[in-house]
């Protein structure tokens, strides 16, 4: 019994991936703009909850184009592009940010989305509420989590035909193995796959054998 139950494998499920235009839904129905600054990190650089509440004002280069997550997931640190659209989401929410907490704490060191406690940052359940509302009032009807934004942009830079490789550098993933089970929800990659209906409705009839074709010499 214990060799059978040790066998048993945890049946695999595909992530959920929210189409580029359910995405942009999304985006343009959040609530604020602390929230859609927060979201369109989430999707358009491929970042954890986790990460996105914990960025300062330190990690953004803008000279660069780059966003350094540290200590993540795995206690490592890792680079991310720095799209424009985000970078100037950015630029406006850190006027607009509410500074009670900034005082006697350097500039790099600040928190871009701070908490409601002294020096923390926003929790990830809070983000994950943003979110929902921002799901809910686009329309969609699916069971997401924030998690989902993650999901897509994986896919959809693997529907662009994005070398995996580089892919997996972004997500921060140790195996590939991860990172190609988008492959799996891919649906504009797969939706493009021919199936054989397209092809010849019927087989090539096989051409004739020559000597069958050619008539017997007249017999002496």
């Amino acid at each position: 019994m214990a060799a059978e139950v040790w066998h048993l494998k945890e049946p695999e499920k595909l992530p959920p991936v929210l189409s580029p235009g359910e995405v942009k839904r999304v985006m343009t129905m959040a609530t604020s703009l602390r929230t859609r600054a927060m979201l369109t990190l989430a999707y358009g650089c491929g970042l954890r909850a986790s990460e996105v509440v914990r960025l300062r004002a330190g990690d953004i280069d803008s000279e660069q184009k780059i966003i350094r997550i540290v200590q993540s997931k795995g206690r490592k640190d890792r680079h991310v592009m720095l799209p424009a659209e985000v970078l100037k989401l950015l630029r406006q929410w850190w006027k607009a940010r509410p500074t009670a907490y900034d005082a006697g704490v350097a500039p790099e060191q600040r928190w871009l989305f701070s908490g409601r406690s002294k020096h923390r940052p926003l929790t990830t359940r809070q983000f994950g509420r943003l979110f929902k509302e921002a799901a809910k009032v686009a329309g969609l009807r699916k069971t997401l989590s924030l998690h989902a934004l993650r999901h897509s942009f994986a896919t959809h830079l693997l529907e662009r035909r994005t070398d995996i490789r580089l892919i997996q550098v972004l997500l921060g993933h140790v195996k590939l193995e991860t990172t190609a089970r988008y492959a799996r929800v891919a649906t504009g990659m797969i939706a493009k796959i021919k199936s054989p209906l397209e092809g010849p409705s019927a087989p090539r009839r096989k051409r004739a054998r020559r000597d069958a074709e050619e008539p017997l010499p007249p017999a002496p």
